[in-house]
């Protein structure tokens, strides 16, 4: 059954004999006062259903552990433990100074029930609902985009302990399938874990063994293709299959029938990394730099550093791109429908206001401007011409920094030097050489054209001449780059509020000096993470602007 927190305090109370030890504006010294405010216990109630049994941890004082806990990047143990021995914890959940704490199962147990109701992240909607009542948004209508990867919890397999460790799964999950190993399996035990003990230095003996375990995990797939299995077991025969076939070709002199396999000489596209977090990908920032784990998106007002969306995904993929996620949020709308647009000037509004002003919607028939109307900032990740096309037509403006035009010969003709006729359309290059664009490849080929051109070494070192590959969104593009060369006020409004955002990616993906490193597996529970992390300091924020509640919750400073 759901506890609740006692309104009387008990005889050792913490607040009450050690409070003034806690810092003054602090988040243990706010969540002392207000967690209850912030976290009521009815925001929980619908996890505990049954009026029997034990009673819970209250579910403002657990709400306001799992803050503290994801604030400060704590496991289990370490945040139960400082629950159990940290004054400024006891004070911040209410508890006494004898208070003996928590087993480090309960907060898994409130993940799990968090996670399994209809409303997973309400924690984080809770700070939300903080931030739109203080109005700190209310006039700020930029919004700056960013992503960062964060390593995941487990370590990066190679294909042969990843082919191991996988048969030794189906083997645990499958029924029946350790007697299906022993029959069709027989080029290693399986009932050992780690790698066999073979010649690592001889290169034919790795190929044999490569071979041996792929065939064995062939064999086992096909013995198991009829079997009516559940969802847990059809996952780990179908991660089998996977793991089998990702990373191998067959060898030299072989088409893959006679049971000859190699390691391939390529990494395959979105290739899982290990089987004990199959959703973990690898990624790369350049080519030097290679990082595993996933991707975490932020979006945020550049002004305040509060953030207003978020969305962890796969590290790679063309649906989890940058810009891709930034048209997810764009989709989301506006985070507060009473903010107005930003004007010309600098100056911020008051900050202080309560949630009672009227919401004034969008454009009004006064001439009044599109109040959803917000400027989105983004480095040159973002410069597609889909997300340029969308803020475009929701009625954004794109402080993005465009993608260079690059050109096949160094220092030569780029894109923008072709003029795209869309009536007509056709393409005349530099040399007044004009191609029509054809209209399922929205290419124009200037082939022959070239052989003879007096600027083709300024232009092209294809024999077959230059071919020119048109986005569908061309003339967004082409203006936004026009843009960029021509309007220094563009540029300067990119210097001075994208690079906010990169402090926001730090305070997510860091603590103090440590880069983070998520401790759960899977998209959905490293997704609740951040979205627990985003509210905590959301949360710390406000608390350093002076949140405070006096008949609603309003802030100190602006």
């Amino acid at each position: 059954m759901q506890g609740v927190e006692r309104a009387d305090r008990r005889l050792l109370d913490a607040a009450a004999l050690v409070g003034h030890l806690v810092p003054a504006g602090s988040m243990y010294a706010f969540l002392a006062d207000c967690r209850g405010r912030v976290f009521p216990d009815e925001l929980f109630a619908d996890l505990f259903p049954s009026a029997k049994g034990r009673r819970s941890i209250p579910g403002s004082v657990a709400a306001s552990i799992l803050t503290l806990q994801t604030l400060l990047d704590y496991s289990d143990a370490e945040a139960a433990e400082a629950a159990r021995c940290d004054l400024r914890w006891k004070v911040a959940c209410g508890l006494a100074l004898d208070d003996k704490g928590f087993h480090p199962s309960t907060l898994t147990y409130w993940r799990r029930r968090l996670a399994n109701s209809d409303r997973p992240y309400r924690v984080n909607d809770a700070v939300r609902q903080v931030v739109e009542a203080t109005g700190i948004l209310r006039g700020r209508r930029r919004r700056a985009v960013d992503s960062t990867i964060l390593d995941d919890a487990v370590a990066t397999q190679d294909t042969i302990t990843q082919l191991i460790a996988q048969i030794r799964r189906v083997a645990r999950v499958v029924p029946g399938a350790a007697e299906q190993i022993a029959a069709v399996c027989g080029g290693h035990d399986y009932s050992r874990p780690g790698k066999p003990d073979i010649d690592w230095d001889d290169p034919d003996a790795k190929q044999a063994l490569v071979s041996t375990l792929v065939n064995d995990a062939n064999n086992l797939v096909a013995a198991l293709a009829e079997a009516k299995l559940d969802e847990p077991a059809q996952q780990a025969v179908a991660l089998l299959a996977l793991v089998a076939g990702q990373d191998v070709e067959p060898a030299d002199g072989s088409d893959g029938t006679d049971g000859r396999w190699r390691i391939a000489r390529k990494v395959a596209e979105d290739r899982v990394i290990s089987t004990v977090d199959p959703q973990a990908r690898h990624t790369r920032k350049s080519p030097q730099a290679r990082r595993d784990g996933y991707r975490a998106h932020i979006a945020a007002e550049p002004d305040t550093g509060i953030i207003t969306d978020e969305q962890l995904t796969k590290a790679c993929g063309p649906d989890n791109a940058d810009a891709a996620v930034a048209q997810q949020f764009l989709a989301n709308g506006p985070t507060n429908t009473n903010s107005e647009p930003n004007s010309d000037s600098d100056s911020e509004p008051n900050t202080t206001a309560g949630v009672g002003d009227d919401d004034t919607g969008p454009e009004q028939p006064t001439g009044r401007p599109d109040q959803t109307a917000q400027e989105w900032y983004g480095d040159c990740a973002y410069g597609t011409g889909d997300l340029r096309n969308a803020l475009d037509q929701a009625g954004h403006t794109a402080i993005i920094k465009p993608k260079p035009s690059q050109s096949p010969i160094r220092g030569g003709f780029t894109i923008d030097d072709f003029t795209v006729n869309t009536d007509q359309q056709t393409v005349t290059c530099p040399a007044a050489h004009t191609r029509p664009i054809s209209p399922a490849t929205r290419t124009a080929d200037f082939g022959t054209r070239c052989r003879t051109c007096p600027l083709q070494t300024r232009c092209t070192k294809s024999k077959t001449g230059r071919k020119i590959v048109l986005n569908e969104h061309d003339a967004l593009l082409r203006q936004a780059r026009a843009d960029w060369r021509t309007d220094p006020t563009l540029r300067d409004r990119y210097r001075r509020h994208r690079p906010n955002i990169e402090r926001v990616i730090a305070q997510v993906a860091s603590r103090g000096r440590r880069r983070l490193k998520l401790r759960y597996h899977g998209i959905h529970a490293n997704h609740t993470w951040l979205k627990q992390r985003t509210a905590a300091l959301n949360l710390r924020n406000l608390i350093n602007r002076g949140l405070h509640w006096t008949n609603g919750w309003t802030l100190a400073t602006s």
